[in-house]
């Protein structure tokens, strides 16, 4: 084989080709992974929130997912829990970890009192929220295919809240709140990100909700029986594995690859809550679950290309 020939770049060539179509292959694995384990998370989270106080339930789970961030930082982050804590907004990033544990009580509740499919059928409107409130409170401009987008999935959430002559059922002002609740918490995330590494927020998002709810869900403290420590065990295990799969999936692809495959969760929450717990289905709910879930999508797709050639102009005039 001579120097000039060309077969040692192509096999290089071929060579990266195939490890970045297995490293794409293990994030979608990992992804649904994830996706599952969140759907099992809570289907226990439903079982557990009809026996005992959300904010009990919240505060035990997190403490085990606090841990778990710290041990995160401690053994993935370069300068270990000090690095992990170096933080340029400390009341953002505290404020974070608080609202996400305040949406989790919601979200349990919401389980409890509204069931797993339609409060998922509401939850799927949360990127569209997202968006909406990224124009005020983060500067960004949105495009008229995207206001189309968030009009059509928000006339979604209308069909599925099934309004009748005396107005919308207050009791689902519930998961109308659980997701409002986590789109200001993704808004947050994503202020955070200018000036933190997604590590630091990580770390923030455990150890910040486990200590805000240490001083108040003490209060909800119950005593809980030794087949529900098994429960409670599930939960804290599943809450921890469903994070760490969707961190690695992160890591693998890009967030336009992952998110829309987060819909998946409001199929396999209908499948629990219908069979497990006995939940009914109506036209209402699927079809507007359909339509919030395709708005949702093609919100996320304007997303990434917006991005894609924001960075491309960057790149260009660099």
């Amino acid at each position: 084989m001579t120097a000039d020939d060309p077969m040692p770049s192509v096999d290089i060539s071929a060579r990266l080709v195939l490890a970045d179509m297995d490293s794409k292959r293990t994030g979608y694995i990992f992804t649904l992974l994830a996706i599952v384990i969140f759907a099992v998370q809570d289907g226990i989270s439903k079982h557990l929130g009809g026996l005992y106080p959300p904010a009990f339930i919240t505060m035990v789970r997190f403490w085990a997912f606090g841990a778990f961030a710290v041990l995160m930082a401690a053994s993935r982050s370069r300068g270990g829990l000090r690095a992990a804590a170096a933080t340029k907004r400390p009341i953002l990033q505290i404020g974070r970890g608080a609202l996400l544990a305040v949406q989790i009580i919601v979200v349990i509740n919401s389980f409890t009192m509204v069931g797993l499919a339609h409060s998922q059928a509401i939850f799927a409107s949360t990127p569209l929220l997202v968006a909406l409130l990224s124009v005020p409170l983060l500067g960004e401009k949105v495009g008229w295919r995207r206001w189309s987008a968030i009009l059509f999935g928000l006339c979604g959430v209308i069909i599925i809240l099934d309004p009748g002559a005396d107005g919308i059922d207050p009791i689902l002002i519930v998961p109308l709140a659980g997701s409002v609740l986590f789109a200001f918490y993704v808004i947050a995330t994503r202020l955070v990100s200018h000036d933190d590494s997604a590590s630091t927020s990580f770390f923030y998002t455990g150890v910040a909700g486990a200590a805000v709810l240490s001083f108040t869900a003490p209060f909800y403290w119950t005593s809980l029986e030794p087949v529900d420590w098994i429960w409670m065990a599930l939960l804290c295990a599943t809450g921890i594995s469903s994070h760490y799969f969707l961190i690695r999936a992160y890591d693998l692809l890009d967030a336009a690859a992952v998110q829309p495959l987060t819909y998946l969760q409001l199929v396999l929450a209908a499948l629990i809550g219908t069979t497990l717990f006995d939940e009914q289905l109506t036209l209402n709910m699927l079809v507007g679950s359909l339509i919030v879930v395709g708005a949702g999508i093609f919100t996320i797709w304007r997303e990434s290309v917006v991005a894609r050639r924001k960075a491309g102009t960057t790149d260009a005039s660099s």
